[in-house]
């Protein structure tokens, strides 16, 4: 009955210290021999190409929260949805007013500012470095955000950074409310892409090719940017570390957290009757 599994990185496939499992990656290589394994993250691709190699998938990544999709075999963008230089432009200038910190992922890189310390950035580039230099993420300090986005042909996504009233006021404005959709992925953090943008709505749009209707879909994430892949799926299951609402609008819990992948595995073979 279902020909597709689309998995979220983070909270799902990862554990709490950022690794898979080896029953968790056996059960999902065994599992891409029979059907499609699809990761959906909120990722750029480059970092999360060592979590797709470790699994051996062949099949396209969409990252960035449904802004893209990524073939790593042929090295190109198969879809797209990402934000005009001119949204762009304006969005760094209002965020600089509020005097937030900023990340910008672009085409084959992720970057944040020279001038400013961002914990998570920092901790996230000594992570990549763990890597060796083909298999590396991309993250690099700039001196411009403004000069760094004329020379891309993509920019898929703004994370600011700052006081929770600056950050809210910020996301509230006309202009942002307009042209970009928001999704909290910590309290003081906002990931923003381009409107129309979300797992499920790229969820759909890919499964056309494959000639796979949405019930024949099993979805399984932790966040709220993967509510709407969930809800799109014939499958939408929550991780039980889940926030209220996600586990709300999930058809089935998983019965264990992301630091159990025991359990993750089962309910998968379970599934899939592996």
């Amino acid at each position: 009955m279902y020909k597709l599994l689309a998995l979220d990185l983070d909270g799902t496939v990862l554990n709490s210290e950022h690794k898979i499992s080896p029953r968790l990656k056996e059960t999902i290589q065994s599992l891409s021999k029979e059907v499609l394994v699809v990761i959906v993250t909120g990722r750029h691709h480059t970092a999360a190409q060592p979590y797709y190699n470790e699994l051996g998938l062949s099949t396209p990544i969409i990252c960035c929260n449904g802004t893209y999709v990524y073939d790593y075999l042929s090295k190109s963008v198969l879809s797209q949805n990402s934000i005009s230089k001119k949204n762009a432009r304006k969005f760094i200038t209002l965020a600089e007013q509020f005097c937030l910190k900023k990340v910008m992922y672009v085409k084959d890189t992720m970057t944040y500012s020279q001038d400013q310390s961002i914990a998570y950035m920092e901790a996230l580039q000594e992570w990549a470095l763990s890597f060796p230099q083909a298999n590396r993420p991309s993250i690099r300090q700039i001196s411009s955000f403004q000069e760094e986005l004329e020379t891309t042909p993509y920019i898929w996504k703004f994370v600011v950074e700052g006081e929770d009233r600056e950050v809210e006021q910020f996301a509230s404005l006309p202009f942002i409310k307009q042209q970009f959709i928001g999704e909290k992925s910590w309290s003081n953090r906002i990931d923003f892409s381009c409107t129309g943008n979300s797992k499920g709505n790229r969820l759909s749009l890919f499964i056309k090719d494959y000639d796979i209707q949405a019930e024949q879909v099993v979805a399984i994430g932790d966040n709220h940017n993967d509510i709407s892949m969930i809800e799109f799926a014939g499958l939408g299951i929550a991780m039980l570390n889940a926030d209220s609402s996600v586990k709300q609008s999930a058809n089935q819990l998983c019965p264990t957290d992301n630091d159990d992948h025991h359990g993750l595995a089962r309910l998968i073979e379970g599934i899939f009757k592996l």
